[in-house]
């Protein structure tokens, strides 16, 4: 969403870009040669003696390795990504083990990459953030990718008497990532967007469901579901080649973005540049882009926890709206049709404090897809 460029007057056009340009400039200089890398760790699901799903010759465990190792590839092109992998051959590694390895990296994200199956030609591509379950299909998801912990020694142990088959068990598992969920959802939403829109995959969405490897690691954290071994076609494309280097340049590639906007997002925010009255004026003084039928909002948060939409609860902001949607309430900030004016409104919540806010767009009140109505209007 960042990459949308305010239309506005000259005069706003000038004053923001100039800003931006000397922010990036003094970040970029000041940061060359101190900044930390970008810390990505890499899961390929199962492994030794967990080969995972299994069809028609495809085993999961190898075809997620294969994908995950030309991610890593991809990635390490880049100097600024430092890329650890839970494994890079055919080894068991625990559930618990796994999110251990990113801990002790500190790293920024944490990605595993498996593959689907299903008693029927299902197909498409998914990807999972930690939470709840939000129905019966997600819970199922969750408790097969679970299962592995009765495969370690020691799992009652290491699991505190998690039962991957009770649904009270997924109960706890948000609390600890609840401040990464938003950042989270962004990643897993860049995933599906290249997903459907560079592979032409069916668009399975993102989810939420409890999977044990996602609740170990203290960081933004994902799991990709790239298809179903148990299609035909599917099964057929992810055992190749080809599919294998096209969802491996599609997930590197999400990540990218990722690392992208949240440090311009971070730069933005740890450098004020706009104050309520000036944002006022801004708006004011900016031409207005208005797409009929369509209202904007600016995404703050996603959480499972009901709070009121008091500027308190906030950091000052007000015009909260609050929904919910799979389980989560979403927090909403302005409510517009001008497009110019919610992206100001978007800058002046990063300046309060939510640097990974970003753009959503909605149709007689269902949510839509921002890039698919800004095409229109270039059309």
């Amino acid at each position: 969403m960042l990459r949308y460029i305010f239309m506005r007057t000259k005069q706003i056009q000038l004053f923001i870009l100039a800003i931006l340009v000397s922010l990036s400039f003094a970040f970029n200089s000041h940061n060359n040669d101190t900044e930390k890398p970008f810390v990505v760790v890499l899961d390929a699901g199962h492994g030794g003696h967990d080969g995972g799903k299994h069809y028609n010759g495809y085993k999961e465990s190898d075809i997620a390795l294969k994908i995950t190792l030309k991610v890593g590839a991809e990635l390490e092109k880049d100097p600024n990504f430092k890329v650890i992998y839970t494994r890079k051959k055919d080894v068991f590694v625990k559930l618990k083990e796994r999110g251990a390895i990113a801990n002790r990296a500190d790293a920024d994200l944490f990605v595993s990459i498996h593959c689907n199956a299903h008693n029927s030609q299902a197909y498409g591509a998914e990807t999972f953030v930690l939470g709840l379950h939000a129905n019966e299909r997600n819970l199922e998801v969750a408790k097969k990718e679970n299962e592995v912990i009765f495969l370690e020694e020691n799992f009652e142990e290491n699991y505190a008497g998690y039962d991957p088959n009770s649904p009270e068990s997924f109960i706890g598992l948000t609390l600890m990532q609840e401040e990464y969920l938003d950042q989270s959802i962004m990643l897993a939403s860049l995933v599906q967007n290249n997903f459907v829109n560079r592979l032409k995959r069916k668009d399975r969405s993102v989810k939420q469901a409890g999977f044990i490897v996602l609740h170990q690691s203290y960081m933004p954290s994902v799991l990709i579901e790239t298809g179903f071994l148990t299609n035909r076609k599917e099964g057929a494309y992810l055992n190749s080649k080809k599919g294998q280097n096209e969802m491996a340049k599609s997930i590197a590639d999400a990540i990218k973005s990722y690392k992208k906007n949240i440090s311009l997002a971070t730069s933005d925010s740890q450098n004020p540049i706009i104050t309520q009255e000036e944002i006022d004026e801004a708006i004011a003084a900016t031409e207005e882009r208005i797409y009929e039928g369509i209202t904007f909002k600016v995404q703050l948060a996603a959480s499972s926890k009901k709070l009121d939409t008091k500027p308190y609860n906030f950091k000052g902001l007000d015009e909260i709206t609050r929904n919910k949607e799979d389980g989560l309430f979403k927090y909403y900030y302005g409510e517009t049709s001008d497009y110019n004016k919610i992206q100001l409104m978007k800058k002046f919540a990063r300046e309060k404090g939510y640097p990974s806010s970003y753009v959503v767009a909605f149709r007689e009140g269902n949510k839509v897809r921002l890039s698919e109505i800004l095409k229109q209007e270039d059309r």
